[in-house]
């Protein structure tokens, strides 16, 4: 199945009305793809080989970015190279491949006495002071190798649980699968259709990190005006990390501050959310309730309005206040074992469930726009990795150390493996 395929399916699924896809499907080959992305050279042990993995992600990403130009319409957008989004911050940061490390050095997969986790600590000391809660150890010095053995006399399902519970980004990742099958996009209706030709446009994206950003930036590209709300006493975690991606996701937004511990800062957030007609976040609901937000009573208050909620696992049910990243969000599709030996399984690009969901979000959201919005949008870190799984295109290839590199011997041709690379910044127009 090629990309063109993909992006078809991706527009019924998100429920926009038929769209030709100007693809020669005949170009496809997914191995390449992978070799092209710059996400290969992040796969596989830091003294091996690249991996090439057994599901075509980069392809997906092709096709996600055709649907969102075929939605949108832009130029800016016509030749979004969606494959290369999966190792831009790579790019940015001089990230490499790690193995059972991710890329960006925080998360790890390790094995309990029956599975296998993958274990976020991305906020360093803070998280640290929770291990002694989660498996009873004391945080002194790394505490990986402590973690690790302390990780192999517990089950899977009492490290989950202890871990959810406090709050960690942690997940079961298992050969069989998405240990938590849920599906990529849930649409509800909760407020009227916008009449007319109108389309909304004004846009707060109340996002951080990777995905929702992205997401937004894309809808900047699409024409959209983009707001980045943030807390003016906790802002977005991504200002201390890598300054080129945060610049090169968000310096062509408008930008709303707003203080959410007082009531004078929460009142002013909602006062500011009804000039807007889209919603963008990635915030556990419960959180948002909090400041006296409720996306169903938005969306009811005026017509055309669309809510996109980026989960982990979905916003109903024991898994809404789950916390997810990128890794193990895509550990918890499975996409580790698909790489390498059965019972060896490595990370795969960089986080990747963050800008593969950031192009499906911008998707979902151009969709319901084109159909008049009144929806509240459900988008999930591991159901858009799973989904992306779940395309039937062939990767069969084999890298292959040449005079130059590595390259992808796909059968017809040596693909050479690219490394990750980033889309310039460009200052906004004003």
């Amino acid at each position: 199945m090629s990309a063109a395929a993909y992006s078809r399916a991706l527009l019924r699924e998100a429920g926009a009305a038929e769209v030709p896809i100007r693809e020669p499907e005949e170009q496809d080959c997914p191995a390449a793809d992978w070799a092209q992305s710059g996400a290969l050279a992040l796969t596989g042990r830091p003294d091996g080989p690249p991996l090439l993995p057994r599901a075509a992600i980069p392809t997906c990403a092709r096709g996600s970015a055709l649907a969102l130009g075929e939605l949108a319409s832009a130029p800016n957008l016509a030749a979004l190279d969606g494959p290369a989004l999966l190792g831009e911050r790579a790019a940015l940061d001089g990230l490499s491949r790690r193995g059972r490390i991710s890329a960006g050095g925080s998360c790890r997969l390790l094995e309990a006495r029956d599975g296998w986790l993958a274990v976020g600590l991305p906020r360093g000391e803070e998280d640290a002071r929770l291990l002694p809660a989660w498996v009873g150890i004391e945080a002194t010095g790394d505490p990986w190798q402590s973690i690790e053995t302390a990780l192999a006399r517990l089950p899977v399902k009492v490290a989950l649980e202890r871990g959810r519970l406090l709050g960690l980004p942690i997940a079961a990742s298992s050969p069989g699968g998405s240990t938590y099958p849920v599906p990529w996009l849930s649409v509800s209706r909760h407020g009227e259709r916008r009449p007319g030709r109108s389309r909304a446009n004004q846009v707060a994206d109340l996002t951080s990190l990777w995905a929702g950003p992205l997401c937004g930036q894309l809808l900047v590209g699409a024409g959209l005006a983009v707001s980045k709300v943030e807390s003016s006493t906790r802002p977005d975690g991504a200002r201390s990390g890598s300054p080129q991606l945060f610049r090169l996701l968000n310096g062509a937004k408008s930008k709303q501050a707003f203080d959410f511990s007082t009531e004078q800062g929460r009142r002013a957030l909602r006062q500011y959310l009804t000039s807007v007609d889209i919603v963008i976040e990635s915030a556990r609901p419960r959180a948002l309730r909090q400041l006296g937000i409720v996306a169903e009573e938005w969306l009811a208050e005026a017509p055309g309005r669309i809510w996109c909620g980026i989960t982990g696992y979905g916003r109903n049910g024991p898994a809404a206040e789950w916390v997810a990243l990128g890794d193990d969000a895509a550990a918890a599709a499975g996409l580790p074992f698909r790489v390498g030996e059965p019972e060896q399984p490595q990370f795969v690009g960089d986080a990747i469930a963050d800008p593969l969901t950031g192009l499906h979000a911008a998707v979902a959201i151009m969709a319901s726009r084109e159909r008049g919005g009144g929806e509240l949008l459900d988008v999930t870190l591991s159901g858009v990795v799973a989904r992306a799984m779940d395309h039937h295109a062939a990767v069969e290839g084999e890298v292959v150390m040449r005079p130059g590199g590595w390259f992808v011997d796909t059968g017809s041709a040596f693909a050479p493996v690219s490394a990750p690379r980033a889309r310039a910044y460009s200052p906004p127009i004003t």
